[in-house]
């Protein structure tokens, strides 16, 4: 009898002593994660997302990490239709361009719990960028405002004020502008004034984004070149038939190819009072779908991605900027970008965005096309996004 519990003590410490043994990824259960993007192929996004993947199954071989790339053009709707059926991936990542009509439709997950004490040395822009009505619903990444692209060869400095840029121009500096109101946003901040309140009405006609508005007619009559074709601006720009242009980070590296060290980036002018511009700043995060049977792996690959090992290896490999405070790009353009993002206008995710579109579109378009003054333009559009949002 003895020796029988004496092999049974030995049989029950090689048990203990094997289960310490054994890596905790062994008793894991296995699983498989979906996780979507639009950036395209070949690109530094796409090559940044697959190298972090790579380590992340490195690190937990007990997940597969399943990447697909979705053309921009349709991975919204793509997605939008999926979630809607029961199904889709896992995890997304796009721009919050229309985060808050997702939430409202119970498309992205409410992660607010989860992400408690997760989301240090994170800007506001960053957090503001994925919260709606209060409530977190991604892990904030890349983030993204138009600033000044110029060419070192015929612009040995940016001009600092709207009123240099004005005589650059008519001094024949060739000065480019997509024509559309993303793109022209900025200037309302850059001559004091604001489109809307803190409550989403509309105040635009209350001064500050009239002045910004003539000063764009006066610029065009100036000689400025303005064109709603955003690739005919690039190419002009790329062809050397522009000095300089107003753009998003995310021709950086298109840009960058061309000119090397001779692309320059710098910020919007400032305005006659010395207020600088403020262009939308947009935020693209990691969501998790509501239909996910793996929440908090997916939370953990997210995190993973835009912490800061993975924040420093977009900044470094696609070039982006983040909204993470402990990275320091290594170009320090990129640095300009993101301060520029995050001292911007962030994007509302508010319902009261939808009807500003159309309204200050339109009405822009019809004035820097001679069709109305910029003070019609402006009272109409305001009247406009008042009627939308009533």
């Amino acid at each position: 009898m003895k020796k029988i519990n004496l092999l049974l003590g030995i049989l029950m410490i090689s048990m203990l002593l094997f289960a310490a043994c054994t890596p905790a990824a062994a008793t894991e259960e296995a699983l498989t994660l979906s996780i979507w993007h639009s950036y395209h192929a070949g690109g530094g996004e796409e090559t940044a997302i697959n190298q972090l993947v790579a380590n992340y199954m490195t690190a937990h071989p007990n997940i597969t990490v399943e990447v697909l790339e979705v053309p921009f053009d349709q991975i919204f709707n793509k997605y939008n239709t999926e979630v809607a059926a029961g199904g889709g991936p896992d995890m997304v990542t796009f721009p919050n361009d229309n985060l808050y009509q997702q939430v409202q439709d119970g498309l992205i997950l409410d992660v607010t719990d989860k992400l408690q004490g997760k989301l240090d040395n994170i800007s506001d822009a960053g957090i503001a960028g994925m919260t709606v009505d209060g409530k977190y619903y991604g892990v904030p990444g890349i983030i993204k405002a138009v600033g000044v692209y110029y060419n070192k060869d015929t612009v040995a400095t940016p001009p600092a004020t709207t009123d240099e840029l004005m005589a650059a121009v008519k001094s024949g500096m060739r000065v480019g502008l997509i024509s559309g109101i993303y793109f022209q946003f900025g200037w309302a901040g850059v001559f004091g004034g604001r489109i809307w309140d803190d409550t989403g009405a509309c105040v635009a006609d209350q001064g500050g984004v009239v002045d910004a508005w003539q000063y764009l007619v006066d610029l065009k009559a100036a000689g400025a070149t303005f064109d709603a074709d955003g690739a005919k601006i690039a190419s002009l720009f790329k062809e050397g038939q522009l000095d300089l242009i107003l753009d998003g980070p995310w021709m950086f590296g298109e840009y960058n190819t061309t000119f090397g060290d001779k692309l320059g980036v710098a910020e919007w002018p400032t305005g006659p009072n010395g207020d600088k511009g403020a262009p939308l700043a947009g935020v693209d995060s990691w969501h998790v779908n509501p239909n996910s049977k793996n929440v908090d792996a997916a939370l953990d690959l997210a995190l993973y991605l835009f912490g800061k090992e993975g924040s420093q290896i977009y900044s470094d490999t696609a070039l982006d900027p983040m909204v993470r405070t402990d990275v320091t790009p290594k170009d320090e353009r990129i640095g300009t970008f993101a301060d520029l993002a995050a001292s911007g206008t962030p994007r509302p995710l508010a319902k009261f965005l939808n009807g500003f579109w159309g309204p200050f579109g339109d009405n822009y378009t019809a004035m820097i096309e001679g069709q109305i003054t910029p003070q019609d333009a402006v009272t109409a559009a305001c009247t406009g996004m008042t009627d939308a949002n009533k």
